[in-house]
């Protein structure tokens, strides 16, 4: 007699599922454009170098900037979520990426490939924090950590997909079509979003703290300006740089004290008071030290350095990705396992593949980074969906939107500031090596007249002089690559114990949410 109902429930359950199945496939296709936009860019580096005729440094600008201007613009997400609801600003986001992802691939100077990077970058900034609010707000609390997993398959598809197709474009074509295979992928998200998402959120006319988000902006603007022409303007030998690093301190400590003084700040101290908050989003700025920064220096290595063309430095770098994909299945798979194991073992995989590396030279085959890029991608697929429900485990509800969208902020604050900074390590270690040997180089070293060298090595022609320039350059700029690896593992190691500050139930059940945002349990 009962069974009308219970297959009238079973049919309602089963509608609940496929809803929050449709809502979390929209989001991860959503998040799919902003990873294709950082790897696409990655993988033809060296040929918008050539192209446009610009030096190292300069050439990353083109990831830098992109990176910083998401993380410039994602402290707004809070805020336009208020004044236009999470779907209408979706549209609007991906809309505009479209336009500004065109409009860098018919970009005819370095200049102007920044300035739509740039607005690339601010249309890109919502996306992540707005679909991971939505997916959030859509599954229950105790579900969050094999959500994030499914919905974290987007940060991964989009560097398996973007340097295949990215490096095949760049090579067949040229590197502006890195930026128009984008356009067919914002299409399908905004017929997706269109189709699926209803927004559920009461809009708001809040009033926005210009003056805190400013303030940051500019902060967090001039620093890396700071790190991206320290090296070339000699740091603080420049008035260019001292004054830069005095408005980026100036404006630290406005935002500052200005957040912890004001009424209605845009991002609340009270956020901090979760502990597990608190915790999750220091793990994620060491997560976003290092989840770009090898992706971004190995195109270069292996173009300039060892002759690889685009189509084979794409299937490298989409390795990481497969890699990255494991990680998310044995997630999901084990989502029941403290996630504070995982986020120890997600940073150690990272030391381990960055200390490999570290032990490469010019020889360096295909084949010898394989291993230490699957165990990389594997790292960050442990890393990402762990430290997120570490990090929203015990927040309230009420603070989702603002969490989320400082947890974004950090995550590419910290990526663009690594960049800038393995860079400078790079450009400095390469050029005290090259002066160191050079010195060496003397008519009465035999070492450099060999006949069976055959790499047309002499001190006594233009030519031979010519060769033997560039074979040292090539091996100081190996140092400088060897060095960043090297630090890229120790920020890996050292930042573990990180993890023994985390509150977690050995049952894997979250601590109870006061609506101060506070655990009942210490």
């Amino acid at each position: 007699m009962n069974q009308p109902t219970d297959l009238s429930s079973t049919d309602q359950g089963r509608g609940v599922l496929f809803q929050r199945a449709v809502v979390l496939g929209t989001c991860t296709l959503v998040t799919i454009l902003y990873a294709m936009s950082v790897t696409i860019a990655n993988v033809s580096l060296p040929q918008m170098q050539g192209a446009l005729s610009v030096t190292q440094d300069q050439i990353t600008w083109v990831v830098t900037f992109n990176i910083v201007a998401t993380a410039v613009a994602t402290p707004l997400s809070s805020w336009l979520v208020g004044r236009f609801g999470r779907r209408r600003l979706l549209i609007y986001a991906i809309i505009g990426f479209a336009v500004a992802s065109l409009a860098c691939g018919l970009a005819n100077s370095l200049g102007t490939l920044i300035l739509f990077r740039i607005l690339q970058g601010v249309f890109g900034a919502p996306l992540a924090p707005v679909c991971q609010a939505i997916v959030q707000s859509t599954f229950p609390r105790h579900m969050y950590a094999k959500a994030m997993a499914f919905f974290g398959m987007g940060v991964i598809i989009g560097p398996i997909i973007g340097p295949v197709a990215g490096g095949y474009l760049s090579e067949a074509y040229s590197w502006r079509w890195v930026f128009f295979m984008i356009v067919p992928f914002t299409l399908m998200a905004l017929v997706a979003v269109l189709a699926f998402i209803r927004d559920t959120t009461t809009r708001t006319a809040i009033r926005f703290d210009w003056t805190g988000f400013l303030a940051l902006s500019v902060a967090v603007t001039c620093l890396q300006i700071t790190l991206d022409r320290g090296q070339r303007a000699d740091w603080f030998d420049s008035y260019e740089i001292i004054i830069l690093t005095c408005l980026a301190v100036a404006a630290l400590y406005i935002f500052l004290a200005h957040v912890t003084t004001t009424d209605r700040p845009f991002l609340r101290p009270t956020l901090f008071k979760d502990r597990n908050f608190a915790i999750g989003v220091t793990l994620m700025f060491v997560f976003g030290l290092l989840n770009f920064t090898p992706i971004t220096l190995l195109p270069t290595v292996l173009q300039n350095l060892r002759g690889y063309p685009d189509s084979v430095i794409g299937y490298v770098l989409a390795i990481r990705g497969l890699g990255t994909l494991a990680g998310f299945f044995f997630m999901i798979v084990g989502s029941r396992i403290d996630p504070r194991m995982m986020v120890a073992a997600g940073f150690a995989t990272q030391g381990i593949s960055g200390w490999y590396m570290a032990q490469s030279d010019l020889n360096v085959m295909l084949g010898d980074l394989f291993w230490p890029m699957i165990v990389q991608g594997f790292g960050v697929g442990l890393l990402w969906p762990s430290i997120t429900a570490i990090t929203f485990s015990t927040l309230n509800q009420k603070y989702l939107d603002e969490g989320t969208a400082f947890y974004h902020l950090i995550r590419n604050m910290a990526s663009s500031i690594y960049i800038s900074i393995s860079v400078a390590v790079i450009m400095r270690t390469s050029s005290q090596r090259y002066a160191e040997m050079t010195d060496r180089v003397s008519p009465f070293n035999q070492n450099f007249d060999l006949p069976w060298a055959g790499r047309g090595w002499s001190t006594t022609t233009t030519e031979g002089l010519s060769h033997l320039g560039g074979e040292i350059g090539r091996q100081a700029a190996m140092i400088g690559y060897i060095n960043s690896f090297y630090m890229f593992s120790i920020t890996a190691f050292v930042f573990i114990p990180l993890v023994l500050l985390v509150r977690w139930k050995k049952a894997g059940e979250l601590p109870t949410v006061m609506e101060d945002g506070e655990n009942v349990q210490d």
